[in-house]
């Protein structure tokens, strides 16, 4: 489900550039259980919210993805996040049981790893990730509020 704020000048837009394809999705005798959603952002926002997960006394940050022009962030979330997803200027791809599984290559032409996947498989639980993109937001307001 994507959602969206009202447009004005701190709205953060963003594009969904790392939609599921049947390219990324797993054969069926994948060893992986169930699918992976992906939460999409702005580069900027995303980048804030990685370097607020990564400072926490428990690093909580799953794989995360850039599209080519690396305008965009996608962070890995446990499956069925997308139904509940609400958090404006971002969007989360419900992948609908055809979706993304943690690949060794990220999918999609272009992309790439910010931060590649390692041998746990964990993802970064949705409402962390909510919290760490609303203090970004505020941040980059913030921010450009200075200027």
């Amino acid at each position: 489900m994507e959602t969206s704020a009202p447009d004005d000048a701190h709205t953060i837009a963003t594009t969904a550039r790392h939609r599921p394809t049947q390219d990324s999705s797993a054969p069926p005798n994948s060893d992986v259980a169930e699918p992976l959603d992906l939460v999409t952002v702005p580069a900027r926002q995303g980048l804030e919210a990685v370097d607020i997960l990564r400072r926490a006394a428990e690093p909580a940050v799953g794989p995360v993805m850039h599209d080519g022009a690396c305008d965009t962030l996608g962070f890995l979330v446990p499956p069925g996040t997308a139904d509940g997803w609400d958090m404006p200027g971002s969007a989360c791809t419900q992948t609908s049981g055809r979706g993304l599984r943690i690949p060794a290559e990220p999918p999609g032409s272009g992309s790439g790893w910010l931060l590649p996947p390692d041998d746990t498989d964990a993802v970064t639980d949705p409402e962390v990730l909510r919290e760490a993109l609303g203090e970004a937001a505020r941040l980059i307001e913030a921010a450009d509020n200075c200027r």
